[in-house]
């Protein structure tokens, strides 16, 4: 395994859920609705988690984490497009915007495990596949509640 490598899988989600928790944040602040907010903030709970320990596994391999990175500007246009979405006051629209930045959110974890899976130590990859359950346990809560949404 190359620890290079791995450092650097590792920090590109460490940016993923840093981009989430700060999408979220805004999103409270936006939003009116008690019972988004309430979810708005598990989910920020979920990405503090999964940031916490990939900042731990970064540091036991004596590497430096990145916490914030704009190169990721598809992170930045859909939590923008959140924000719009929020504006318009419109529920659906608030759920599916949310729903596609979570959709985003799942395909950086599955590349990373399917893709970059032997780059890992077993209990990276285990660490990931837990993280992306509980990250497509948030997914499926907004798309479950975008589709409960009588237009």
């Amino acid at each position: 395994m190359d620890d290079i490598k791995t450092i650097g899988l590792l920090n590109n989600l460490i940016i993923v859920n840093n981009d989430r928790i700060e999408g979220y944040e805004m999103a409270i602040e936006e939003t009116e609705e008690n019972d988004l907010k309430l979810l708005f903030s598990q989910f920020i709970q979920t990405s503090v988690k999964c940031k916490s320990e990939l900042l731990s596994e970064v540091r036991r391999l004596e590497a430096e984490a990145f916490i914030s990175d704009r190169r990721k500007a598809s992170f930045f246009t859909t939590w923008t497009e959140v924000k719009s979405a929020l504006n318009s006051k419109n529920r659906k629209v608030i759920l599916d915007a949310c729903e596609e930045g979570e959709n985003l959110v799942k395909k950086n974890y599955e590349d990373t495990i399917r893709d970059h899976g032997t780059d890992l130590s077993i209990n990276e990859l285990a660490m990931l596949k837990n993280q992306y359950m509980d990250l497509k346990n948030d997914h499926d809560r907004v798309e479950a509640m975008g589709q409960s949404v009588v237009m």
